[in-house]
């Protein structure tokens, strides 16, 4: 009857048909079965890429937050009576493309960070001496 619990993300259409009581599939036949679950598999959300997906959990003493920031197109259907526009929609597109650059400065700083301490652990010295003495010599 019920199957061992899994994630939402990796429920399909057999998940659900397992959801539905025996005695209620056995009363349909083969074509019906597929029908219901084509059907299923058509109303199961389909996730679409993102260009940033960053999710984390912060956990304190007497609760729990999930932090989800995601930056992509919106697919979803439009059917919302409220519509951003103005000059609310110019300023989600300027903190977009702030977050955006945010993200790739951040992994570029903590990949040349990495980079140096590894150099450094290998002891390569690239240039005699001290840094600013080879850049201010005189």
């Amino acid at each position: 009857m019920s199957q061992s619990p899994r994630s939402y993300n990796s429920r399909d259409a057999d998940y659900y048909m397992h959801q539905i009581p025996l005695q209620v599939l056995e009363k349909l036949d083969e074509t019906e079965k597929e029908q219901l679950k084509s059907v299923i598999h058509t109303a199961i959300p389909k996730s679409s890429p993102k260009l940033i997906d960053l999710r984390f959990v912060i956990d304190l003493i007497f609760t729990r937050y999930f932090v989800v920031l995601m930056i992509g197109k919106d697919r979803r259907k439009q059917d919302r009576r409220h519509e951003v526009k103005g000059f609310a929609k110019f300023a989600n597109v300027v903190a977009a493309i702030l977050l955006i650059i945010a993200m790739s400065l951040l992994i570029s700083a903590v990949t040349i960070l990495i980079l140096y301490l590894l150099k450094s652990a290998l002891g390569i010295d690239f240039f005699k001496g001290h840094i600013t003495e080879v850049l201010f010599k005189k």
